[in-house]
């Protein structure tokens, strides 16, 4: 494949012309020429929680490697070239068989192995507490044991894995500082840890906290409550779902003020993401998905799981914060890759996937170009 585009790069908002040959980039030219059409070129979206796209949802044993390149082809028409493969909490010799095939599925295609770039494991060291435990089913949820990291880190080989715990568990410290040794990053979540404890988590090696302000009761203190001691811990780099659905405009916009440390995007999509209304299932839970894209247990008020594709998260997290896109994007892509130490930047010798963004009548639409197409 090779190739050139003339088009704004989004994060100086100046043109360049991008050249690509055998799917490396080979040149990045600044001009002063203006491109004819309003288009612009940056690194594609990572997300590091995707439980499910396109009506495939991961925590199913019967995933074959053709439903996986659905997803995959999926999730690249939607601006999203590279994610973390997430299963979610359930029995722990379960949820390690099912892994160990994701990753032997994975080697079946370069395509598949090109776009999941780890694997994110959400539970079962998770808080049971109601609304704590989310969509996650508390009667599989436990302490975390040193065999457990061994096992998880012996099924990942050398992949990068980020582990979601609550380190209010019983363990959790000592998992935490074993996890960090091993090479996983880890993310703290679905959690009611208290200042001191989350702290502590900290200074043991917790580098992340997931999704805030989901995972948590609707209704909370109000002086003393998961959101305000997060924002009140330092470095923790905090995930948030721009759905403008999870974590409404005005919260979604006190939140940028209030985190003291980096932020990135996540969509926590599953199988209704870049699908459409209808029911699901996440695992042994049937969720239903209206046309306004809010995921529920049928009967239930709390979410359960996101529809958002990751382009019009993009766009939704601009509309709510009032500002530029191209900062969102950033969130979106190589925030993400920062936080989990991947690369994810245009740079000449590095892979010639990228997403050109166009504009009509102020409407964007994305174009995937990727060194496989």
């Amino acid at each position: 494949m090779n190739g050139e585009l003339h088009a704004r790069y989004y994060a100086t908002r100046q043109p360049i012309r991008i050249s690509w040959d055998d799917g490396k980039i080979v040149s990045i030219n600044h001009t002063t020429q203006q491109p004819q059409e309003d288009i612009w070129v940056a690194p594609p979206l990572f997300d590091l929680q995707i439980n499910g796209y396109a009506g495939v949802d991961f925590q199913q044993d019967d995933v074959s490697a053709e439903d996986l390149l659905r997803a995959v082809r999926a999730l690249r028409r939607d601006g999203c070239a590279y994610f973390f493969l997430t299963l979610i909490t359930d029995e722990w010799p379960r949820l390690l068989t099912r892994l160990k095939r994701f990753r032997e599925l994975r080697e079946t295609s370069a395509e598949l192995r090109e776009a999941i770039r780890g694997w994110h494991i959400e539970g079962p060291f998770l808080s049971a507490r109601p609304g704590f435990h989310g969509a996650h089913h508390p009667q599989h949820m436990r302490d975390p044991r040193p065999e457990d990291i061994r096992e998880l880190r012996s099924a990942t080989g050398i992949d990068p894995v980020l582990l979601t715990i609550a380190p209010e568990r019983s363990g959790a410290m000592e998992a935490i500082e074993l996890a960090i040794s091993a090479g996983i990053r880890v993310s703290l979540g679905h959690t009611n840890a208290s200042a001191e404890i989350l702290r502590a988590a900290v200074s043991a090696g917790a580098t992340g906290f997931t999704h805030l302000a989901n995972g948590c009761p609707r209704e909370l203190d109000r002086h003393d409550n998961i959101l305000i001691r997060v924002c009140d811990t330092e470095r923790l780099t905090v995930s948030l779902i721009p759905d403008s659905i999870h974590v409404p405009a005005p919260a979604f916009r006190v939140l940028h003020r209030a985190v003291s440390g980096p932020i990135y995007y996540t969509t926590d999509a599953m199988a209704a993401a870049g699908a459409g209304p209808g029911r699901y299932r996440i695992g042994a839970v049937e969720v239903e998905v209206g046309a306004d894209q809010i995921v529920r247990q049928p009967g239930s008020t709390n979410f359960a799981g996101s529809a958002l594709r990751p382009i019009d998260g993009v766009f939704r997290a601009a509309k709510m914060l009032n500002g530029p896109w191209q900062e969102c994007w950033r969130r979106f892509s190589e925030a993400p890759a920062k936080f989990i130490g991947c690369q994810n930047e245009l740079r000449v010798g590095s892979p010639a996937t990228f997403c050109a963004i166009q504009f009509t009548n102020e409407q964007p639409s994305v174009r995937m170009l990727w060194d496989g197409s």
